[in-house]
């Protein structure tokens, strides 16, 4: 049997809230098991990423990012992801590797703030216009139907392209005071260092931190993780790896045990907001398992189209 070939046609097949509840019954399985290989050829890297959920297969999402690429009018990211059986591990699809990233990405923090943030949230907040904030915007519409979104980036015009794509989109040039009209602030920068601070913050706020994935790189301070009851889609994936956590762990800004919930305490009731008050802070990291999970429900669209 040939594997099947997904392309990105298969979106208008998917639906936001359908992959949150994808997700979620992922995270009943057993834990993943996960792991990352990087190789370079300065500026060029190859980044594997490899997931196993005994019941839901294996997938490995593969990327080549050739910074070079754009001055060339290529994309600076390609690769595709490979998904295998679980009962005998042959290859049942491939399936479009910028699909799986937007929808895993987008769909990651829509489930957090579909259990974090307050049921009565209306105003928006997306700190960042590149693609993600796109997909974001798509996300969140479809959770807060009525919602008001407002969008920040640190290049005015980048703001400005999101909201020509986005009428019911407002721009906004005063970070602190947009932070403070938010009921849910979504941050999908490419920062090394805070743009998000904790004296902005106000009681029942959601915070989803979406940008860093390196170890130097963080989109709030330390003031906004203590602040905050903090919650992220994978220890495995966030706490030893990902500079939004490692670092003020590291400089005991925070403790461990300030990491309340992953993912896998969905079941539990240990992922969700317990108070009205609090302020919620989710750090998405992304993890392989979240492509293979991700990708099965694509693959399962697809072939049921």
């Amino acid at each position: 049997m040939q594997p099947e070939i997904v392309p990105f046609e298969a979106e208008a097949l998917l639906d936001w809230n359908a992959l949150t509840d994808a997700i979620e019954a992922g995270h009943r399985l057993p834990r993943a098991k996960m792991d990352d290989t990087f190789l370079y050829r300065d500026p060029d890297t190859l980044l594997s990423r490899a997931a196993w959920v005994d019941g839901l297969g294996m997938a490995v999402k593969t990327a080549t990012i050739f910074p070079g690429n754009p001055a060339r009018d290529r994309a600076m990211v390609n690769g595709a992801v490979c998904l295998y059986a679980d009962g005998d591990g042959t290859l049942e699809a491939l399936v479009d590797f910028h699909l799986v990233t937007k929808w895993k990405t987008a769909g990651d923090s829509l489930l957090a703030a579909k259990r974090l943030a307050r049921p009565d949230s209306r105003t928006i907040l997306i700190v960042g216009a590149g693609t993600v904030g796109h997909s974001l915007y798509q996300a969140y519409s479809s959770a807060f139907p009525d919602a008001r979104f407002l969008i920040w980036n640190r290049s005015a015009a980048g703001a400005t392209r999101m909201a020509a794509d986005f009428p019911d989109v407002t721009v906004v040039t005063d970070l602190p005071d947009a932070v403070a009209q938010a009921d849910i602030v979504t941050a999908a920068t490419m920062s090394t260092t805070p743009v998000l601070r904790g004296e902005w913050l106000r009681a029942g706020q959601h915070i989803d931190l979406i940008g860093a994935f390196r170890p130097d790189m963080r989109e709030a301070d330390d003031a906004a993780l203590k602040r905050a009851r903090i919650h992220v889609d994978s220890f495995d994936s966030t706490l030893d790896h990902i500079g939004e956590l490692k670092i003020p762990l590291a400089d005991g800004a925070i403790e461990r045990s300030d990491v309340l919930a992953d993912f896998y305490d969905l079941g539990s009731g240990g992922f969700a907001r317990e108070t009205e008050d609090e302020i919620t802070l989710f750090k998405n990291g992304g993890g392989a398992h979240l492509d293979l999970m991700t990708s099965r429900y694509i693959l399962d669209a697809w072939s049921q189209r």
